[in-house]
């Protein structure tokens, strides 16, 4: 918690549950990720949180933006944003929305299939197009490999039809998976674009992009490699598998930029230990799994937790939230200790909230409002 969120909370007393962001500390992390691998463009992956002021502080500082939607697009462009500056991100596309996309400015898709290369031919002509590749997610602790991507030999194959399409090849672009805690991972994926470069150049195609996507961690409960740490793997990839002919570099950071920028202040509702003693006491928040924590599902996204009674004796507890559905259960296997003298009504602290949290939240369900947003 940064200062500034924390000063806020102490002042203001918003009502819970709320998503506090710093938007000073998005700043400083896109400054850091820029620091750290300046030969890369940064587009910011919008789904992380596509909050207007976020939004305008990195079109402010320069950056491109990744978007999963025709809705994600008009916000950049809202925002500011330069039509030349978003990526369609999202390999799953309406031709609605291509064809807004394009008829707004926007120049580059991704693709990866038959199908999808198809409807951008025909609804984005001479579009710059990349082709998302399947790569390993192992080290990720939340996978995106089984929905997105496709295999090396069909890839050359769509690279080639998008050319004869009339389409311009761009490039290649992976994603090794949110929260990646392995360097090893872009040096595998890397690799393997690099090796399909060579062999699409020897078949007349010279491609001019690696999209290296996201996947940089933040701290939750657990400290993670540094970011630099990430930069020098990478780089050191890409100069041992391209040489001196090095493609435009991008990457996709959401999580990254505001995860850590984040928190969310929840109210205690009840603790209890439903008739079993001599087991965990059971801690219902005012948000859950449908209030905006969905990456709690499999418990992979495990989020520190303060209380006004740190520092206070603990015992190990159960973590859900306040809907009457069965699946609201933030942690149960994971080992999460609270204090023991932790009561209804205490206000409690879910740390590193930034990414992937307002976005998840749904509608009244339950009849709950969604929670509320303070951007300072």
């Amino acid at each position: 918690m940064t200062p500034k969120i924390a000063r806020f909370i102490a002042e203001q007393k918003p009502a819970t549950p709320c998503l506090v962001v710093d938007v000073d500390q998005v700043e400083a992390r896109y400054h850091a990720l820029n620091t750290a691998l300046p030969q890369a463009r940064i587009y910011y992956a919008v789904k992380a949180n596509p909050a207007m002021p976020i939004l305008n502080r990195l079109v402010g500082l320069g950056s491109c933006f990744d978007a999963a939607s025709w809705e994600e697009v008009s916000l950049c462009l809202e925002a500011g944003a330069e039509p030349d500056a978003i990526s369609f991100g999202n390999t799953v596309k309406k031709v609605s929305a291509i064809r807004a996309a394009y008829a707004a400015g926007v120049r580059m898709f991704v693709f990866d299939c038959q199908e999808e290369l198809e409807k951008l031919a025909e609804h984005a002509p001479g579009a710059r197009v990349y082709c998302r590749l399947l790569v390993d997610n192992d080290g990720a602790e939340w996978p995106l490999s089984r929905k997105f991507g496709t295999t090396l030999d069909s890839a050359r194959d769509l690279m080639l039809k998008a050319r004869d399409m009339g389409l311009d090849p761009y490039g290649l672009s992976f994603h090794v998976g949110s929260q990646q805690l392995s360097a090893d991972a872009y040096e595998v994926a890397i690799s393997r674009v690099a090796a399909l470069f060579t062999d699409l150049s020897a078949a007349g195609l010279d491609l001019r992009m690696v999209n290296l996507g996201g996947g940089f961690p933040v701290r939750y409960r657990d400290d993670v490699p540094s970011i630099d740490h990430f930069a020098m793997a990478i780089s050191h990839a890409m100069t041992e598998h391209f040489g001196n002919a090095l493609p435009e570099m991008l990457v996709e950071p959401g999580r990254f930029i505001v995860g850590e920028a984040g928190v969310v202040r929840s109210e205690v509702v009840l603790v209890s230990r439903r008739g079993r003693e001599d087991g965990p006491r059971w801690v219902y928040l005012d948000i859950g799994r449908f209030g905006g924590l969905a990456e709690t599902e499999g418990e992979s996204i495990r989020y520190a937790i303060r209380t006004e009674r740190d520092g206070t004796p603990t015992g190990p507890v159960a973590i859900a939230g306040p809907t009457c559905d069965g699946a609201d259960i933030m942690y149960e296997k994971t080992a999460y200790e609270l204090p023991l003298g932790l009561t209804a009504g205490e206000q409690v602290d879910l740390l590193s909230t930034g990414a992937y949290v307002s976005t998840y939240c749904s509608t009244r369900f339950n009849g709950f409002k969604p929670l509320t947003e303070h951007y300072i």
